[in-house]
Parts: structure tokens; sequence; C-alpha cells
């Protein structure tokens, strides 16, 4: 991002810089969005541009971890202003009203911001535990705003909803495992890689002694069971997403299988889903029960 590269910038030039870049999100929102109702596209925007933001505050650049927790915080406080009614960026404003209109908790915008803390800050995860307390703050909300943006958000719901989120969050990881390790991301739990007897150097230097496969499979494996608790939302959220969501899930659960046919060496090869595997995804989504 072009605002990390002028450590010279005002604060407030560099706030505008993101307003901007905010509004650059939400008028290019992925192509994929034709499938989303009319009534659901202007509310998934505004999500979704302020997520991006906050994603790039957090990966984009070379700015100083503290510059980025700043501008995270900027960020947050930015959003509250205008839940405040305070006098706002019209981005702002926009987003404030579209969460008052359907009810989200103001937590759930902060549990993300809180997730880009993490990455900013550059956390390594001892536990699956604390592995999971990431996807709550990173993924789960997300999913539970656009519940209450499709009226669907009771308890029940928003815990499938969690299930499959979380396990959405896992295959990104492990897809892009050789990309993060790169970047000094490290979401593989401390304790797994103990458990199959590799070294945080091993995944850095690309080896590991044929010992890295196993460690992935089993990561793999765990997060299917993610994807298989929350299935029965396919069937009882509304009926307005509900194949969006087959989509997102078969996608998430196809790209599993891309992983395991490479023989989960996505240390050294990224896999990417072809013209074949969506028709595959698009198959499975019309006809999963």
């Amino acid at each position: 991002m072009r605002i990390f590269s002028a450590q010279s910038q005002s604060f407030g030039t560099v706030a505008e810089s993101l307003q901007s870049l905010a509004r650059t999100h939400y008028e290019n929102f992925p192509v994929g969005s034709f499938l989303l109702s009319k009534e659901l596209r202007k509310p998934i925007h505004l999500v979704y541009a302020f997520a991006r933001v906050a994603d790039d505050i957090a990966d984009e650049g070379n700015a100083s971890k503290d510059t980025r927790l700043t501008l995270l915080d900027e960020w947050e406080n930015q959003l509250k202003r205008a839940l405040a009614g305070e006098k706002s960026d019209i981005f702002f404003r926009e987003l404030a009203d579209m969460i008052a209109q359907y009810a989200i908790p103001h937590s759930l915008f902060s549990d993300l911001i809180a997730a880009f803390k993490m990455d900013a800050r550059g956390t390594v995860y001892e536990t699956f535990d604390d592995l999971k307390f990431y996807c709550k703050h990173s993924a789960n909300p997300i999913g539970r705003i656009l519940l209450h943006i499709l009226g669907c958000a009771d308890e029940a719901n928003c815990k499938l909803s969690d299930a499959i989120c979380t396990a959405l969050q896992l295959t990104n990881f492990w897809q892009d495992l050789g990309i993060d390790i790169k970047r000094n991301r490290d979401y593989i739990p401390s304790e797994d890689c103990r458990r199959f007897g590799v070294t945080k150097e091993d995944l850095k230097s690309g080896e590991g002694d044929g010992k890295v496969p196993p460690l992935l499979k089993y990561q793999v494996d765990r997060t299917k069971e993610f994807f298989l608790e929350g299935k029965a939302l396919l069937h009882s959220i509304n009926k307005k997403f509900a194949f969006e969501l087959k989509l997102t899930y078969c996608g998430g659960m196809r790209m599993l299988e891309k992983i395991e046919l490479i023989q989960y060496d996505t240390l050294h090869r990224r896999p990417a889903l072809s013209k074949f595997d969506w028709a595959v995804i698009l198959t499975r989504s019309l006809i999963t029960r």
C-alpha cells in the first residue's frame, strides 16, 4: 500500500488515504458478487471494504508494527465515532447506518480488528486452541454479521456458521502455507510441530525430511471435521444466500482435496482451483442435500 511508503505523511493524510481505499474496495467488490441478490450487495460490500482495508493495514507495505497497530486503532475508532453519531467520512456513515439497520453487534467489528492486530504483531500460535481463538476473531465474525443481515442469526445458526468460517480460515492457512512462511506468518500450532518432529526452521527452509506432509495431513483432516460440523447451516440459512453458501462450502472442501492431490506439499506448491474444479464445485452445490 502506498500510504505506508511515506513515513513523513501526517496522520490525517493517512486516514484520508485509508478512507479512499475503503471506497475503492467497496466499488471493486469481487466479481462473484453478482450472485448476491440486489438487497444484499450493499451491506455485504460495506463489510468487505471495512475488513479488506484492515487486512491491508496489517499485511501490506513495510510499515513498522507500531504504525500498523496505531492505524488499526484509528480504523476502529473511526467506526466507533460514526456509530456514536459524530461527524464521519461517508463510508463510515453508511457502514454505521447499515449496522444499525440490521442490529449487528458492534463487538463483531472489534473482533475483526483484534484479529488483524494479531497479524500485525506476528503472533505465534502455541496450541490449536490458540489458533481457534484467532479464527473466532478473524473469520467467525464475518459469518455472524452475514447472518444478521439475512435475519437468521439465532444461536444455533451462529454456532454452525462459526464451524464453517473456522474451516474456511484454516483451509486458507494450509493452502497458503509456503507463502505465509515467507512472510513470517506461521499458523501451524507449535504443539503440532513438536508432535510431528517439525521445527520452525524446517518450515522456513522448506526442508523437513518428509515430516511436513504428515503434519499438514493432520491439519487438513481436522479442518474437514469443522466443515462437517457446520454443514447443517446449508439447509437452515435464509434462501437468499443458500446457494452462495453451498458454493463456498463445496469450494472449501474441494480445496482440501486439492491439497491432498499434491500430497500435502503446500510448502512448495500453492494449489489453485481450475475451471474443472469450479465445475465440480457447481455440480456438488446443485446436488448437496
